[in-house]
């Protein structure tokens, strides 16, 4: 066979296999329109015959592509072209080799790669649904080490309201499996979760639910000093319970700049070296800064 020629055109002007074995989930379908849309062209180049006999240039391999790039507006896509004659047996065995022909996914590596996103629209890029997800709790992490994948297993069970059947509802998820944390929630917080999940999927077009839950948790993380209201009275602005709270909630992060914190280091070791701030409490130094040194200062 000649080699296929690159070829480039107007998507709609290529012929869709009438029959198809190969189909796409709904889902996935439409993280493939907006991957397009996003990049602005097709980063996978379909598979095309151009029929002399009928004119028609018919897609053998790149169906979904295609009309995935029809959908997202591109006028203008690349494929690779083959001009031979095609008999019917040759186009069927093209079209199934490309379809079956594939790799498939180390489930280790795939961990490693995924993990490694941490950005929520690239992990909702890559179109993994909750079943390739699945893939990850397979993983034989004996055989890895401890060295090659840091992990922890949580397991949460939502449990009912009535007390007796909570605690023969937590004994029966521990014969279930092992995991290094659960979490007991009540039954009726069920539906809140899956809601917050299935909301998050549609606000974001993501198709599983892992992705869903990493949303959640990044709103989450900017909404940290919302958290205060558990012990900050903004009215009255004083604390409205006794005892600590977490640094998070003041600041709304959990990190910053290297220089500001040296900064930071440097002004409370100077107030220890001048007796100001006693050195197993360096925390006091904000006491000092905000002019409330000399109060309990309750842990």
């Amino acid at each position: 066979m000649t080699p296929p020629a690159y070829v480039e055109g107007d998507p709609r002007d290529l012929t869709l296999l009438d029959l198809n074995a190969r189909f796409l989930p709904h889902e996935q379908f439409k993280q493939l329109v907006e991957n397009i849309r996003q990049d602005g062209c097709l980063t996978s180049t379909p598979l095309v015959w151009n029929d002399a006999d009928s004119g028609r240039r018919i897609v053998l391999s790149g169906n979904h592509r295609t009309m995935a790039a029809i959908e997202a507006g591109l006028t203008r896509i690349g494929w690779l072209e083959i001009t031979d004659p095609l008999p019917r047996q040759r186009q069927i065995a093209l079209q199934l080799s490309h379809n079956a022909i594939a790799g498939q996914d180390d489930p280790a590596i795939l961990k490693e790669l995924y993990e490694e996103l941490e950005s929520v629209e690239w992990r909702q890029y890559t179109g993994l649904d909750d079943k390739a997800l699945e893939l990850l709790e397979k993983v034989d992490v004996g055989g890895l080490g401890e060295a090659n994948l840091d992990f922890t297993t949580i397991t949460i069970v939502f449990l009912p309201d009535e007390l007796e059947r909570a605690e023969a509802a937590l004994d029966e998820a521990k014969k279930t499996g092992t995991a290094d944390a659960r979490w007991g929630l009540a039954l009726t917080q069920y539906d809140g979760v899956l809601d917050a999940l299935e909301t998050t999927r549609a606000a974001y077009k993501i198709g599983n639910a892992a992705t869903a839950f990493g949303v959640i948790l990044d709103t989450f993380e900017r909404h940290l000093t919302d958290l205060s209201e558990g012990w900050y009275d903004p009215q009255a602005r004083t604390a409205s319970r006794d005892g600590t709270a977490p640094i998070e909630t003041v600041f709304g992060l959990r990190e910053i700049p290297t220089t500001t914190a040296a900064a930071v280091r440097t002004a409370i070791a100077d107030l220890i070296r001048a007796g100001d701030v006693p050195e197993d409490e360096p925390w006091r130094a904000l006491d000092v800064w905000t002019g409330t040194a000399g109060g309990d200062g309750e842990e």
